[in-house]
């Protein structure tokens, strides 16, 4: 909730679907640059898709591909593609969404999923460029780098798989507006945290890496860290301590949502984990019972988005 005035040499505006808002708070007569549409993918119990092969569905009734693949021990079903007015923080999938995904999968899957199976849906926007296509599907998912008369650097388009190079590309631009000295990119070869020594061990927490390792060790030292929050997911009060203690976890939210994936997983069960998580992120903050309280409001509130308005379970 503070404001903090900041002076740089060059600002980069790498706000996603929101850029084209950052970019009138520079010049309110820039021309919008986005073409938003929203991705929704609904979440299965591994049962649906036995095995380890992933699905794709090279052409559905709506022209995309789908796919079904496993992901933590449960069925990762998506995306839709459909074109949004309007950006919003938390992107709700609308029910034609949710029925084209089930009803496309069932075709596909071991039994036809209803919605009482869904654990969790979670939906995405993606800052599409815009040009002359007509669908959303057709548009430019490559990245479009921007220097206003400003210098304002906007970066936006892109996707997930190509990122380092988007951040090469971008921070070029900025050390040039910033009149930076030059310097060799580190990128491609840029080790990412947790990376250094793989971890050779293929338990619920090797995807933390090396770093792994130490999570363990502190799970020998206090027993009582390696705790299930729910039995639905493998999740242990350990990795909550790591969170806030080494991954600047400060809310429920973040921990649940972003350091972990319980809410895109099982969001029942991400709610009933919620008390736990901010009773162990209190003890680490010192913070009280009333934040507590907000916290677990907060939480539980946000995860009931992340189910169909008509599952109960």
């Amino acid at each position: 909730g503070l404001q903090h005035s900041l002076h740089a040499r060059c600002v980069i505006n790498a706000t996603g679907a929101f850029c084209d808002a950052v970019r009138k708070m520079d010049d309110s007569e820039a021309t919008p640059i986005i073409s938003p549409s929203q991705g929704v993918h609904v979440v299965l119990d591994r049962a649906f898709l036995p095995g380890d092969a992933a699905i794709m569905v090279p052409r559905t009734s709506d022209g995309r591909v789908l796919f079904a693949i496993p992901w933590h021990r449960h069925a990762l079903v998506g995306t839709t593609d459909t074109p949004i007015d309007a950006v919003s923080l938390e992107p709700r999938a609308t029910e034609h969404e949710i029925d084209f995904i089930l009803e496309t999968a069932s075709k596909y899957l071991t039994r036809q999923p209803a919605r009482s199976d869904i654990l969790s849906v979670f939906t995405g926007i993606r800052p599409l460029i815009k040009a002359g296509a007509t669908t959303t599907a057709a548009l430019s998912r490559e990245h479009t780098i921007l220097v206003a008369n400003s210098g304002l650097i906007t970066i936006a388009g892109g996707k997930w798989t190509t990122y380092r190079k988007m951040a090469e590309d971008c921070v070029d631009h900025a050390a040039t507006i910033a009149r930076l000295d030059e310097r060799p990119c580190v990128t491609r070869s840029l080790k990412i945290h947790g990376s250094q020594t793989p971890s050779a061990a293929s338990d619920d927490l090797a995807y933390y890496g090396s770093n792994a390792a130490e999570i363990r060790q502190s799970i020998d030292e206090h027993p009582q860290w390696g705790q299930l929050l729910d039995a639905a997911l493998p999740i242990v009060a350990a990795q909550v301590i790591w969170a806030v203690r080494h991954e600047m976890a400060r809310t429920v939210d973040d921990v649940l949502s972003r350091r972990t994936r319980a809410l895109f997983l099982d969001a029942k069960a991400a709610q009933r984990m919620a008390a736990q998580v901010a009773s162990l992120m209190a003890g680490e903050l010192h913070l009280d019972e009333q934040w507590q309280s907000d916290q677990i409001a907060t939480f539980t509130a946000l995860a009931q988005t992340y189910l169909p308005s008509d599952t109960s379970r």
